[in-house]
């Protein structure tokens, strides 16, 4: 049997997974935690797998415990399961945090395959993060540098400073988020801002420690 940790903040889906681990005869199910932190502080070498939420209880970054799972138990498989389509998120699971992602609500192969495809050796990442809705487009329309503007906005950067940090003209700044603006049919960036935050299109309140 495979001695699984499964990481949810939300009781209802948690739950809903744990009742799927525990009826397959394949998982030992040895760990339910609400906290990404405090299943790391209990990983051993006895852990064959974890399926981590991203966005965890006392907003603990789900990306940010496993990627030091991994250093420290390199031969866990880390799923990372997922319903926050910030492109950042799938990235940062490629690079060093997971074996697969997983999206629970834009999924379109069952988590039980993605799981039993990870442990087989295989990592299962999708491409590209899932396009949403977002008003009057899609958010797909929006190009990686002005999804990089947005969440510095989003993170309360001036105009300046977003400028120097992507090294594009303070001209530039404004200029993309009323380009952004446009495209979905807005009110304003204000409209904008909340519908990327509520379609989890960005997530900037993660903390890594």
């Amino acid at each position: 049997m495979i001695n699984t940790i499964l990481v949810e903040d939300d009781l209802y889906i948690q739950k809903h997974f744990a009742e799927r681990l525990k009826s397959n005869e394949i998982f030992r199910l040895v760990g339910v935690y609400r906290d990404a932190f405090e299943a790391e502080k209990n990983c051993n070498c006895s852990i064959q797998l974890i399926l981590m939420d991203v966005q965890t209880q006392h907003k603990h970054s789900g990306l940010a415990a496993a990627k030091r799972i991994k250093k420290a138990f390199p031969n866990i498989k880390i799923v990372i399961v997922t319903s926050l389509v910030d492109p950042q998120v799938l990235e940062r699971a490629k690079t060093g945090a997971a074996d697969s992602l997983w999206y629970k609500d834009h999924g379109t192969e069952e988590l039980i395959s993605v799981i039993r495809r990870t442990l087989a050796g295989e990592k299962v990442f999708p491409d590209t993060s899932p396009a949403i809705e977002m008003e009057g487009t899609m958010s797909d329309t929006f190009s990686p540098r002005q999804l990089d503007i947005l969440r510095l906005y989003i993170k309360g950067f001036t105009y300046q400073e977003i400028a120097d940090k992507l090294g594009i003209s303070k001209n530039g700044v404004r200029w993309n988020l009323d380009d952004m603006v446009e495209k979905g049919r807005f009110e304003n960036r204000e409209a904008l801002v909340v519908t990327a935050i509520e379609n989890k299109l960005m997530v900037t309140t993660l903390k890594d420690e």
